[in-house]
């Protein structure tokens, strides 16, 4: 990612914080409209705090794509944690497709080309590492 990039991610998000609850909403809608079969994994979970936690998440990322090293650990584990609650690596693509209508709904007309393309390339940098350490389960598995 340019610095430019990070800081217009970074920025935008904070127009997100105010509206987290009504975002963390869109996005599950949004995700369980693309692909039905993902509301299975939530099947046991209260939606209204799994959005915090997304919240939580996004806003921890964001935050550390200044220095993304620090934050590279806690993802890969993150991600090792999704696979053992069903999480495949095809759904990576839904879930961008779904933060970034979210994004484009939540801020509008301030969510112009280049910031989609910013926010795209910092999910491209965070479900990399995400979908490299779902193949390292599946090698262990396999092992």
């Amino acid at each position: 990612m340019t610095p430019e990039q990070i800081r217009l991610v970074q920025e935008s998000f904070r127009l997100v914080l105010p509206i987290r609850d009504q975002a963390a909403a869109l996005f599950y809608g949004k995700l369980f409209e693309l692909d039905p079969g993902t509301r299975n994994l939530f099947a046991a979970t209260d939606l209204k705090t799994q959005g915090t936690k997304l919240m939580a998440a996004i806003g921890m990322v964001v935050g550390a794509l200044n220095a993304p090293d620090a934050m590279l650990g806690k993802v890969k584990e993150m991600a090792r944690r999704h696979v053992a609650y069903g999480v495949e690596e095809a759904h990576y693509a839904t879930v961008g497709a779904a933060l970034i209508s979210t994004l484009e709904t939540g801020l509008g007309e301030k969510f112009t080309a280049e910031l989609r393309a910013a926010w795209i390339a910092a999910y491209t940098l965070l479900s990399s590492v995400m979908i490299e350490a779902v193949r390292e389960v599946a090698v262990a598995k396999a092992a």
